[in-house]
């Protein structure tokens, strides 16, 4: 049945891919919303506020029963120029169910209108907010997915290299980490990638980085130092054009001395994980995400 499943959403995502017109970033902006938030209503079980965050429209999520002295900060995937609380209220919701611990979402500012690195600011904005608001580091954990994978890991090097301390580690689902997109996996997987436009990623790649450098360190961190980040959990999909991304940085973070746990799920696609309702393995991919978490703020 499972399988079953699996083929379904590959054949509806791949409608859906090539329909799409990657150039026209606000109309899949609004689509995108359109589209995903009537699956991420608030949940029975879950506590929600709206909040302000740093200057952001940010979502408190707090499962019942949760040790709320502890954050999951979340920052959502949508290429740098889609996305927001609407489209990732659920996922985020069962990665903080499965961790015990409450999270939170942040809005942060989005390609074409702001460029790179503007989220990595917002999101560094956002962790110093909760150190101010009596948070410790060890109490905080970072995520995300996709590019928001992205924004997780280049925010630990942005806060690194800005002397400001680490939260105690960070998942990261399908992360965005390189924007020369040089990895092999973006050719090899180009036809069988269920989810994402070839041609859109680097086409979204330059509405956010706009003239600066594709190797910037907080964009594509597999060309620069990596040394004292935090223990970081990757979920990729075998599928996924990004998989290469994931692949490089855990070889590159591990010879630097970083902990790093790369799990690759075989005949899975970009961000799986938000299919939990419908799909086994997101099920359980997300609990793996919860207990990292967990043992790690422990």
């Amino acid at each position: 049945m499972s399988t079953i499943r699996l083929f379904v959403i590959k054949r509806i995502l791949r409608r859906i891919k090539n329909n799409v017109d990657h150039t026209d970033i606000k109309f899949a902006r609004k689509g995108f919303e359109a589209l995903v938030s009537k699956f991420n209503s608030p949940l029975p079980g879950f506590t929600y506020t709206p909040a302000t965050i740093a200057g952001m429209k940010s979502e408190w999520v707090a499962p019942n029963g949760a040790d709320e002295s502890k954050v999951l900060l979340f920052f959502h995937g949508g290429g740098y120029a889609t996305g927001s609380i609407n489209t990732h209220r659920a996922l985020v919701s069962q990665i903080a169910k499965n961790s015990g611990i409450k999270a939170l979402i942040i809005e942060y500012r989005l390609a074409p209108e702001n460029k790179y690195p503007a989220p990595i600011e917002d999101a560094a904005n956002a962790y110093q907010w909760l150190l101010q608001n009596g948070f410790s580091p060890s109490q905080i954990a970072f995520g995300g997915d996709s590019a928001g994978g992205g924004i997780s890991i280049c925010t630990l090097l942005y806060l690194r290299d800005k002397n400001i301390p680490a939260p105690k580690c960070a998942i990261a689902i399908s992360p965005w980490l390189d924007h020369t997109v040089s990895g092999k996996s973006f050719i090899t997987n180009k036809d069988i990638d269920p989810m994402l436009v070839h041609e859109g990623i680097p086409y979204w790649s330059k509405q956010y980085l706009g003239d600066a450098d594709p190797k910037s360190p907080y964009a594509s961190p597999i060309f620069h130092d990596l040394k004292n980040l935090p223990p970081i959990y990757i979920q990729v999909g075998e599928e996924e054009m990004l998989l290469d991304d994931s692949i490089r940085f855990e070889e590159l973070a591990s010879q630097q001395g970083v902990t790093v746990i790369l799990e690759i799920y075989a005949k899975k696609f970009h961000v799986f994980n938000a299919f939990w309702r419908v799909l086994p393995k997101a099920k359980e991919a997300n609990q793996k995400l919860g207990e990292f978490i967990k043992d790690n703020l422990r």
